[in-house]
């Protein structure tokens, strides 16, 4: 009788804890909050996609703009081709708006793992390849893309006109516009470098020659294989090699100021 009151009265384990000793996350915390990234970035670019497809013949519209200009039309070959067009177009436009706040969810996970003053160069750094990326798509579509169109359907000739598919024209655009995007984060990514003291701005300047051999070379793998896209990609990305460096040899310079005697006072 008494075991058994005493088994009653006994208290039951203790839940376990979601902090760690010292009030620090768990592995298993931090892996539920990267499901809870993963899960809102998705859900996001789910809403987004469905809310493009409901506009995806005018975003269809402005995507062959660049063709219709110059009185081109475009065609799909396959009754599908039309409908998956229209869909990766929704699905890809729904990722392009929806990309900052991935970014702040993914900001908003590493946050806590970084010091105030890694936060401080963290915040601006996120906000610049957000609008570098941005900046390098808009230049893709409204530079880029019309002058490479214009000149590829320029050797058009009476008996050899263009016949293009929606779906590799859709391709072409995707590629051109994700590869400007990520090119454009040159001046950051040299910045970065720089900052942390992987990289001297004189090396980089010195050896320029180098870097315009490497940017005609990734512009060859990101670009269709034809000289004129090639080139029209090396040429900005060589200026912003260039700009970036000059970047970073200005940063190094007020870094050392700062770090003179007396400079602190």
């Amino acid at each position: 009788m008494t075991d058994d009151v005493s088994r009653s009265e006994t208290p039951p384990p203790p839940r376990e804890t979601r902090t760690g000793p010292g009030g620090q996350m768990t592995l298993l915390d931090h892996l539920e909050e990267l499901r809870s990234v993963l899960i809102h970035s998705l859900v996001a670019v789910a809403l987004a996609s469905i809310g493009c497809w409901f506009l995806s013949s005018p975003l269809l519209d402005l995507l062959v703009a660049p063709l219709t200009a110059s009185d081109n039309m475009v065609y799909f070959h396959q009754p599908v081709e039309a409908f998956l067009t229209r869909m990766k177009l929704a699905v890809v436009c729904g990722l392009f708006v929806v990309l900052p706040f991935v970014l702040l969810r993914v900001y908003r996970f590493v946050l806590p793992g970084l010091y105030e003053n890694e936060r401080k160069a963290v915040t601006p750094l996120l906000v610049a390849s957000v609008a570098l990326f941005y900046a390098g798509v808009a230049f893709a579509y409204l530079v880029l893309i019309p002058k490479v169109m214009a000149f590829m359907l320029n050797y058009a000739t009476t008996y050899m006109q263009p016949l293009i598919g929606i779906g590799p024209y859709f391709a072409f655009v995707a590629r051109l516009c994700l590869a400007f995007g990520l090119v454009f984060e040159l001046p950051l990514v040299v910045l970065m470098l720089s900052s942390l003291g992987l990289v001297k701005p004189r090396t980089l300047w010195k050896g320029w020659r180098y870097a315009l051999v490497v940017i005609v070379v990734m512009s060859a793998l990101l670009t269709p294989p034809d000289i004129f896209s090639q080139l029209v990609m090396a040429g900005p990305v060589m200026l912003l090699y260039l700009g970036s460096v000059g970047v970073a040899m200005a940063v190094e310079r007020r870094r050392n100021r700062r770090q003179l005697p007396g400079d602190s006072d």
